[in-house]
């Protein structure tokens, strides 16, 4: 798998309206033990990850993540921009997620998510 492919499918996991399909797309690129930490949330492991998820989708049906960038990567540490895109089209501020690999870059180790732009100094 591609790091850009296993990438979208972590984005496809918060995506799915489907539970099952969800936790599909999630466990094929979500190493055991991996951990989530955002603004407004911690998941441990992939059962809480869903949940969170579930919450999100619950809060914004039909919503969406969609990549906005290249994936770049270094020394197994990936980074990409997304949206949340709502039905209607319209958008949240973009943000940043850093996804830690593991070493052959198949899994997710840890994902770090930021939301909203760099402030300007």
């Amino acid at each position: 798998m591609s790091l850009t492919h296993l990438i979208d499918t972590y984005c496809a996991s918060w995506s799915d309206q489907d539970a099952e399909r969800r936790r599909a797309l999630l466990l094929s690129v979500w190493s055991d033990g991996a951990t989530y930490t955002d603004p407004t949330a911690h998941a441990d492991g992939a059962d809480e990850l869903l949940a969170h998820v579930a919450g999100i989708q619950a809060r914004y049906p039909g919503a969406r993540i969609v990549r906005t960038s290249p994936v770049d990567v270094h020394h197994d540490i990936a980074r990409f921009a997304w949206k949340f895109v709502l039905p209607d089209g319209s958008s949240f501020p973009e943000g940043l997620d850093i996804a830690f690999l593991d070493a052959d870059r198949v899994r997710i180790t840890r994902i770090i998510g930021f939301f909203g732009p760099l402030a300007a100094i």
